[in-house]
């Protein structure tokens, strides 16, 4: 099995297990703005989701403007499709975020950029909770919760949202095996997901 280690980011560190993600707003072009922060209440990133025809980017930038890292769309087909983990620091392309989305359920796969094993998966949880969002009036306000497992299938943990009706998404992310999974990608997929499926 592949070290987690080899695909985490150059210049940040993440090693606790509780992560805040959170839409802080929208940039002067309503580009959806987020931010993550650690247990304490500190700012680990943050990006604006760069809404381009078929070639969405994601620049993450700490909490001093330093670009870490950048998510870029290099498959698409409307939220479904392919984005590449690139560590800014050291141009090293990492992973690929790939997403199978369907009307029960939405699962994104970790994957190695080089032979495309697994390792990570991060699947919503619950039909019904799905086709609310879908179809029922403000049913967009319902949380999207999500279940993180590792590459064996073994549950490591959780991205946890927030009913958002009239405020901007929040998710907690728990992880509960940070041994088996590269933490800093599945802190920036909670991002790059919720930042793909509302918009």
């Amino acid at each position: 099995m592949t070290a987690p280690q080899q695909y985490e980011l150059s210049a940040i560190d993440l090693s606790g297990s509780q992560y805040t993600v959170e839409q802080t707003g929208r940039d002067k072009n309503f580009r959806p703005e987020y931010e993550a922060t650690d247990v304490t209440g500190d700012t680990i990133f943050r990006t604006t989701y760069q809404m381009y025809e078929e070639n969405d980017e994601f620049p993450f930038v700490d909490a001093d403007g330093t670009e870490i890292c950048r998510v870029k769309a290099i498959d698409t087909w409307d939220i479904a499709g392919d984005y590449l983990l690139t560590d800014s620091q050291t141009d090293e392309e990492l992973l690929i975020f790939d997403n199978d989305f369907s009307l029960l359920q939405d699962t994104w796969r970790l994957r190695d950029v080089d032979d495309g094993s697994l390792l990570a998966t991060i699947n919503s949880r619950g039909a019904l909770i799905t086709l609310a969002r879908t179809f029922l009036p403000a049913g967009e306000g319902i949380a999207h919760q999500y279940e993180v497992t590792d590459s064996a299938g073994n549950q490591v943990g959780s991205i946890e949202g927030e009913f958002a009706l009239f405020a901007f998404d929040q998710y907690e992310i728990t992880l509960t095996d940070t041994s088996s999974i590269p933490t800093e990608p599945v802190v920036i997929a909670a991002i790059v997901i919720d930042a793909i499926q509302g918009n």
